[in-house]
C-alpha cells in the first residue's frame, strides 16, 4: 500500500526550495493520483545540459518507499546513462541501491548529478557512451544540440501557445498544466485537452 502521507510530505518538501535546488514534482497531468507524478530538473551549470529543463515521468509502486520509484526521462536527452530512444535511466539508486531513507527529491537530485557526471562504463545507451569515450567534442556538441532542441522552451513561445489554446475555450490553468505535461508540444496538448 502506497504511503500517501509520506508522498504528500515529500512533494511539499521537494517544491519548497525548487528555485535553489532546480528540482520540482507535480501530480501527473494535474490529476489526483499520487502514484503517477511528473518531475522537473534543470540542466546543471557548466554542462551541455545547462539552460535545459528536463521532464521526468515518475511512477510509484505500491511498495514505495520500500521499493524504488520508476523514473524515465520524457524530455529527449543525449547522455550515456539515459536511453536516447525511450528515456530509460541507468542509475543504481533507482534499482538495487534504493533505500527507504532516500526521497523523490534525492532521486531527482541524483539524476541532476548524473547529468553532470556521466558514467560511460555503465551505459544505458551504448552508442552515446562510445561517442562520449571516443569523440568527446562530438558528444558535447550533440548533447548541447539536443538540449537546445528538446529541453529549452522560450517563454514567448509558451505564452503564444497558451493564448491560442485559451482562445479555443480551455481554461488558462488547464492549458498551462497540459502544455507543461507534454513539454510544450502544442499539438499533443490540444489532443489531451480535447480527449478529456
Amino acid at each position: 500500500m502506497l504511503d500517501v502521507s509520506r508522498v504528500q510530505k515529500e512533494l511539499m518538501e521537494c517544491n519548497r526550495d525548487k528555485a535553489i535546488s532546480g528540482v520540482s514534482i507535480v501530480l501527473h497531468d494535474g490529476g489526483s493520483d499520487l502514484s503517477h507524478l511528473s518531475g522537473t530538473i534543470t540542466g546543471p551549470v557548466g554542462t551541455p545540459y545547462e539552460g535545459g529543463t528536463f521532464q521526468i515521468d515518475i511512477s510509484l509502486p505500491s511498495g514505495y518507499p520500500f521499493e524504488p520509484p520508476k523514473m524515465q526521462f520524457i524530455t529527449k536527452v543525449w547522455h550515456p546513462n539515459i536511453s536516447s530512444q525511450n528515456g530509460a535511466i541507468c542509475l543504481d539508486i533507482l534499482k538495487d541501491q534504493w533505500s527507504p531513507a532516500l526521497t523523490l527529491k534525492t532521486a531527482l537530485l541524483s539524476l541532476q548529478a548524473l547529468l553532470s557526471a556521466p558514467e560511460p562504463d555503465d551505459p544505458q545507451d551504448a552508442v552515446v557512451a562510445q561517442q562520449y569515450l571516443r569523440e568527446y567534442p562530438t558528444f558535447v556538441a550533440t548533447a548541447r544540440y539536443w538540449t537546445e532542441v528538446f529541453a529549452k522552451r522560450t517563454s514567448v513561445g509558451i505564452e503564444e501557445k497558451v493564448q491560442k489554446l485559451v482562445e479555443m475555450g480551455f481554461s488558462e490553468d488547464l492549458v498551462k498544466n497540459t502544455l507543461e505535461s507534454v513539454n510544450g508540444d502544442e499539438n499533443m496538448a490540444l489532443e489531451k485537452l480535447c480527449s478529456g
